[in-house]
């Protein structure tokens, strides 16, 4: 019989907890939602009022993979729900908004993406975020130079980068932008890693042709488009083994000669969020966010 705990009131369905989703470390289902119970507080905010797309793998990362960005079959009534307007039509999403909602979710087994954006202004992007991906034998120390140049260069424009890894092999930039479309931003954004490969051509790529990205950093600007979604901070990646989109300080990222270093996994964010507190907080003070130039 499946467990129901609840939740600031909410009766939530918790299935499966002894189930290994990541053979290679033995971390349980029990664990992951541990993991998402109590990095809540700094994760919520950053789900908040954004709707969400969930990349699932209820099997772990070597079963069945997808995405799913309608409100899934059998969604409890209480869990907060928004329209999106996508090219093929109107489609429902799911808003997580609450702790109740966050483990709902998190029994789903899931990575939690959002868009640059929140429902009740689709129109108007509030973040810019660069995607730095390394193409082997190039790797996150490679990603960290490139992030070191965005950096000032997005400072040049008034506008304040935050940092976080993928949560895989690379590293995310993210910086609160306001007064601008996801169609601006995008334009801002690519005309950005234009110039970093014109600065580093030896280090840095802005088109995804794979032939041109072996031993390069692919600056991925495009995810910057309305319909696009990113790793949400502080989520699970389904990889061979858990680890998590950490955001991480600038000393790190200037201090980064090893790939390892940069490497967080669910045991390692409680620690890091008491010693630092949410380093990606800045994005969620509107007053704090600038505009395009």
């Amino acid at each position: 019989m499946t467990p129901i705990t609840e939740v600031e009131g909410r009766r939530v369905a918790l299935s499966n907890l002894e189930k290994v989703l990541y053979p290679a470390t033995g971390f349980t289902k029990g664990e992951l939602l541990h993991y998402y119970a109590t990095t809540a507080g700094v994760l919520l905010p950053h789900l908040r009022d954004r709707p969400v797309s969930f990349l699932r793998y209820p099997d772990g990362p070597d079963g069945q993979v997808f995405f799913a960005k309608n409100v899934p079959p059998g969604t409890p009534e209480w869990v907060t729900t928004t329209e999106v307007h996508r090219s093929e039509g109107v489609a429902r999403m799911v808003l997580v908004q609450d702790l109740a909602s966050l483990m709902w979710a998190a029994n789903l087994v899931t990575e939690f993406h959002t868009h640059q954006w929140v429902a009740q202004s689709p129109d108007e992007a509030d973040r810019i975020v660069f995607d730095l991906d390394p193409g082997p034998p190039a790797t996150v120390v490679h990603c960290c130079e490139v992030a070191l140049w965005l950096r000032e260069r997005l400072a040049a424009d008034g506008i304040e980068a935050y940092a976080k890894t993928a949560g895989s092999k690379g590293l995310h930039l993210l910086a609160g932008v306001r007064g601008a479309s996801s169609e601006r931003v995008s334009e801002y954004a690519k005309g950005l890693a234009v110039e970093a490969e014109r600065a580093m051509p030896r280090l840095v790529v802005h088109r995804m042709t794979r032939s041109l990205r072996p031993g390069k950093v692919f600056v991925d600007w495009s995810q910057n488009a309305g319909r696009k979604t990113t790793a949400t901070p502080y989520t699970v990646r389904a990889r061979r083994e858990p680890m998590v989109s950490a955001p991480v300080t600038w000393e790190e990222v200037e201090q980064c000669r090893a790939a390892g270093q940069l490497v967080f996994r669910p045991e390692d964010i409680a620690p890091r969020v008491q010693d630092h507190g949410d380093l990606l907080a800045p994005l969620l003070d509107a007053a704090r966010s600038a505009p395009l130039p």
